[in-house]
Formats: C-alpha cells, structure tokens, sequence
C-alpha cells in the first residue's frame, strides 16, 4: 500500500488484483505457446538488448491481458470509483523507467525488461477499454 502512493483501502486490493491478473496473463501467453516462441527467439536475439525487447513485449502483452480481465470484472459491476485510477497508477509505479529512476536515479532504457510506465498503462488500458484478447498484440504494434 506505501509502494503505490496514495493506495487505500478497497482500491489498493484492485490493484493487487491487476498485479495477480497480470501474472495470469503470463499463464494464458503460455498455454497459447507464446512464451515457448519468445524464450527461442530470445536465444537467438543478437544482443541482450534486442532479447530485453522481446521481454517487453511479453510483459505489456500480460498487462493488456490483465486490463481485459478488468473489463470483464467492471462489466460485471465489480469495480469501485476509482480502482481504474489506481491500476493504472500502479502500473506506473512498476514501470521499468519509474523503477530505475527510483533506484539508481537514473534511466537505461535498453535494460528494460517491463516496459516504461506509459507503456504499461497505455496496455492496460487497451485491454480495459476492449475487453478482447485480440486487442493485445504487442508483437505486431510499435511498444
């Protein structure tokens, strides 16, 4: 709750639920062969920043799947005032240039393994505002 500033209450436990929605995005890369195809790709990348890209994709790909869950829990009348704000200032939080600007004070961009923090919220929000995993491909969009 003091990580994401500002956070209380019923709205820090929707942005606990991105967080969790996000990892079973990764779950659902998995079982549509995704993560298989991109830890080979990442082998083969050239350069550790080229495989970092990759990385980027997979994850803005999770947050977008995350963001369709959301859309299917507000269509479901789950949702509070104010829980889309937070998930979306959660995603700020952990985005790999708010990190690394947190922590080292400053920012290396071809390190980054997450993506920045419009990166995220801009993939969280697509899959809010769509609810379609089809709307999540993140490897044939500029990231």
């Amino acid at each position: 709750e003091t990580r994401f500033r500002g956070c209380s209450g019923n709205a820090c436990k929707f942005t606990a639920a991105y967080i969790i929605a996000h990892e079973a995005g990764h779950h659902i890369q998995n079982l549509l062969g995704i993560i298989p195809r991109v830890n080979r790709l990442q082998q083969q990348a050239g350069s550790k920043a080229e495989a970092n890209a990759l990385q980027v994709k997979v994850e803005l790909q999770a947050d977008c799947f995350a963001g369709v869950w959301g859309y299917h829990t507000a269509q479901r009348g789950l949702l509070e005032r104010g829980d889309l704000r937070e998930a979306l200032n959660a995603a700020t939080q952990i985005g790999d240039d708010t990190i690394q600007r947190r922590t080292q004070g400053f920012i290396v961009p071809e390190s980054f393994s997450h993506g920045t923090a419009e990166q995220r919220r801009t993939w969280f929000a697509r899959g809010f505002e769509t609810g379609r995993l089809d709307a999540c491909d993140t490897f044939n969009a500029r990231v």
